[in-house]
C-alpha cells in the first residue's frame, strides 16, 4: 500500500480538501447557550450550577459513585495519586509508553516512576510484566510492598488506557491485591470505553479523566477524579478545593490542599458536550470500522479494541510494517495537509526520567518505532 492511497482515503472519508487535524473539538449542541448563561450569571469561576451538573452527568454515564471536577487531567491524576496515599519518595509503576502527563503528576509530588512494558493486547500496562517485575525486585512487608534494591515503597500502579483501549484490568487488580499496591487508572483518553461492561476509571481505587481540547469531549481544559465511595469523593473534593473547612465567613484550611477546581465556565461546555457524547461515540466507531476495512488485507495493522472491551476509539492507530514505511506515511500525509503523528517517545528517553528504574520494554520499543495515529475527529459517515 502506498502512502498516497491513505491520503486519498482520509480525504474521501472527511470529504474535504482543507487541512484535516488529528482530533478537533466538535461543538454541535448547547455549548454557546450554556456558556452565555454562565457569563450572564457572573458565576464563571469555581462555583456554579454547571460544575455540579457536569459531575453528576459523569457519575451517571460512568457509574462512578462520586466524580470530582478538576482544572485539567494532570491535576485529576495528581489528586487521585494523593488520595491513594502516594507520598514523596515513593515508587509508582507505570508504562513507558504513555503521554508525559502521567509521569509529570508523579514527578511533582516527589514520587518516582518504574517503567514497564505494555501488552500487545491493549497497548496499555502489561499485568504479566508488572507481576514478573515484582516477583524479581520486590518484597512484601506488613506496611506494604518495597523495592529490594532501594528500600523504597512501591505505592501504586498506574495503567493508562492508550487511545481509549482498556487495559487488562482484572489481571492488574489481582496483581495489585497480591502485592498490596493501590491501582490508579489513568483514564484520560477513555471516556466512553468499557471493560467487561464497566467504565474505565471505576475499577481501580481511583480514576482520572481529561477533557482537553483534543479529547472525545472537551471543557477547553479540565479533568475529573472518579471515586468509589461518597466518603472518598467528599474528601477528594475537599482536598482539591484548597482544603477549606466550610464556614459562612471564616477562612480555615486543615491541610495543604490544591486549588484544582474546574471553573463553571468550563463545566458549561462539558454539560453541553455530554448531551451529544453518544453521537460522537457512534460516529467514532463507524470511523474506526472504515479504517479497519481499508487496511484489511494490507501489511498495515489497524489497532482494534480488545475482545473484552468496548473502546471509544479516541485516536485511531496503525502499526506500520517497517520504520521506513512509517516515515513515508508520516511525511506524505502531513505534507498533504492531513495531520498524522507518531506515538510518544518512551518516557525513559526524556531527560527528566532517563535514570528511572525500568524493566524490559521490548514491545514498547516496537510500538514506538512503528505506530502512527490517524485523524479521528468524529464525522458523520453515510452507510
Amino acid at each position: 500500500m502506498k502512502a498516497t492511497s491513505i491520503v486519498e482515503f482520509v480525504r474521501d472519508t472527511y470529504k474535504t480538501n482543507e487541512f484535516i487535524p488529528l482530533h478537533a473539538p466538535t461543538f454541535s449542541g448547547n455549548e454557546q447557550a450554556y456558556v452565555a448563561e454562565t457569563i450572564e450569571s457572573t458565576f464563571v469561576s469555581s462555583v456554579g450550577k454547571f460544575v455540579d451538573d457536569f459531575e453528576r452527568k459523569i457519575e451517571t454515564f460512568t457509574g462512578a459513585v462520586k466524580a470530582v471536577a478538576t482544572v485539567n487531567g494532570t491535576a485529576a491524576l495528581h489528586a487521585a495519586l494523593y488520595m491513594a496515599g502516594v507520598k514523596q519518595g515513593d515508587l509508582v509503576i507505570t508504562q513507558a509508553l504513555t503521554f508525559v502527563a502521567t509521569c509529570n503528576a508523579l514527578y511533582h509530588m516527589g514520587a518516582e516512576p518504574i517503567f514497564l512494558d505494555v501488552s500487545p493486547v491493549s497497548l496499555g500496562l502489561c499485568p504479566r510484566a508488572v507481576d514478573e517485575f515484582l516477583i524479581e525486585n520486590a518484597e512484601l512487608a506488613e506496611t506494604g510492598c518495597f523495592h529490594k534494591k532501594t528500600g523504597k515503597q512501591i505505592k501504586a500502579v498506574v495503567p493508562m488506557h492508550t487511545f481509549g483501549h482498556p487495559v487488562e484490568l482484572d489481571e492488574l487488580v489481582a496483581v495489585c491485591r497480591k502485592w498490596n499496591i493501590a491501582l490508579v487508572e489513568d483514564a484520560a483518553e477513555s471516556l466512553g470505553s468499557f471493560y467487561k461492561g464497566k467504565h474505565t476509571g471505576t475499577i481501580g481505587d481511583f480514576g482520572a479523566m481529561s477533557f482537553n481540547g483534543n479529547k472525545i469531549i472537551t471543557t477547553g481544559g479540565g479533568g475529573m477524579v472518579l471515586c468509589k465511595t461518597q466518603e472518598l469523593g467528599l474528601r477528594t473534593k475537599h482536598v482539591t478545593t484548597t482544603a477549606k473547612v466550610p464556614h459562612p465567613y471564616e477562612f480555615f484550611h486543615d491541610e495543604p490542599g490544591f486549588n484544582y477546581r474546574m471553573p463553571n465556565l468550563n463545566a458549561a461546555l462539558g454539560c453541553a458536550q455530554m448531551e451529544v457524547l453518544e453521537t460522537y461515540l457512534n460516529q467514532k466507531r463507524r470511523l474506526a470500522e472504515c479504517y479497519g476495512n481499508f487496511f484489511k488485507g494490507t501489511d498495515f495493522k489497524f489497532i482494534t479494541e480488545p475482545d473484552y472491551a468496548q473502546s471509544n476509539y479516541w485516536l485511531n492507530a496503525i502499526i506500520c510494517p517497517s520504520k521506513e514505511s512509517r516515515e513515508e506515511v508520516l511525511a506524505d500525509t502531513n505534507s498533504s495537509g492531513i495531520m498524522t503523528r507518531p506515538i510518544w517517545k518512551l518516557m525513559h528517553r526524556l531527560p527528566m526520567f532517563q535514570n528511572a528504574i525500568r524493566g524490559e520494554l521490548t514491545y514498547s520499543e516496537f510500538i514506538e518505532a512503528h505506530l502512527i495515529n490517524l485523524p479521528s475527529t468524529p464525522v458523520k459517515i453515510e452507510s
